[in-house]
């Protein structure tokens, strides 16, 4: 086991309170508590990753992501835990000075490769190079896509739905960042697509077919595209910006009840719940469950953020 479960689930009253709901009405589920590495979402789905990587007697651990990826960086904690190697495939120039995640990739002990400016593609064939060298050298690697994100790891957020369902089993909505998608995925397939919230970030070109692919690939799910859920309200200039609402979305959280977000993901993913609030789509007395899903560190590699 990679990460301590059940992550816990926290009433939030103050911050309810400042965004528009019942005191009793907003609750945190706290999955940047999961334990390895710095914590966040990526854990559970590297549970089953590094299941797999175990089982095809993997010696390497090999992913992709931005220079600042919170997969990334829990990867190399994961490898290590696990007695293996890991190659970090980032996506940029590197920096004169690590910071933020970078930091913790190198003290987890990952190589890190970079691939100045390039596309996805670039960057896959980047990976497939890294594993072959791998390869060349006697060890045996295993890829695991960007952002942890399969269908397969999905699987590891229908088992948070049961977490939450017997944390709180007549929850309204779960507000969730989407990023590369699996998070969200597994809480539809867990919960239901009427309950749960997907905030896109812009970290990739078209999230609802992202979406429908992982969900597509996991046995027994059938959902309707147009049930889904995903709000492209907080994008703004583009995944690496910080935009006005996420920024002040950090303050609220960390001046309300003492939480930290991280300005990509989580910030934005309260961003949109406040929205939702105020334009009366979530209801003052919904019993609503924002999934923090880490990824603290990366605040202190931002180029762009300042409290």
């Amino acid at each position: 086991m990679l990460g301590s479960w059940p992550t816990p689930l926290e009433p939030a009253p103050r911050l309810a309170a400042a965004v528009g709901l019942a005191a009793d009405a907003l609750w945190v589920k706290r999955d940047d508590l999961t334990g390895l590495g710095g914590g966040g979402n990526k854990v559970r789905k590297l549970q089953y990753t590094c299941a797999q990587a175990l089982a095809a007697g993997a010696t390497t651990l090999i992913t992709s992501g931005a220079p600042q990826s919170n997969h990334a960086r829990v990867t190399a904690a994961a490898a290590a835990r696990l007695g293996l190697r890991s190659v970090l495939v980032l996506q940029g120039g590197e920096p004169e000075v690590p910071a933020g995640n970078l930091v913790l990739d190198l003290l987890a002990g990952a190589r890190l490769v970079w691939t100045g400016p390039a596309t996805a593609e670039q960057a896959r064939r980047e990976v497939e190079r890294q594993a072959e060298k791998v390869r060349e050298d006697g060890g045996i690697p295993h890829v695991i896509p960007h952002g942890g994100s399969n269908s397969y790891a999905a699987q590891a957020y229908v088992d948070c739905s049961g977490e939450l369902l017997a944390q709180l089993p007549g929850l309204d909505h779960v507000i969730v960042a989407f990023g590369s998608g699996a998070t969200m995925a597994g809480l539809v397939a867990g919960l239901d697509a009427d309950r749960v919230i997907g905030i896109d970030t812009g970290a990739v070109a078209d999230p609802g077919a992202k979406l429908d692919e992982l969900l597509d690939g996991m046995p027994g799910v059938r959902v309707r595209r147009s049930d889904l859920q995903l709000d492209d309200g907080q994008v703004g200039a583009g995944y690496a910006a910080v935009t006005p609402a996420a920024r002040e979305a950090m303050r609220l959280a960390a001046r309300t009840e003492g939480i930290f977000l991280d300005p990509t993901y989580t910030a934005r993913a309260l961003a949109g719940l406040i929205a939702r609030v105020a334009s009366g789509r979530i209801k003052r007395k919904d019993r609503t469950v924002f999934m923090h899903t880490g990824g603290l560190p990366g605040l202190f590699g931002h180029p762009d953020f300042q409290a």
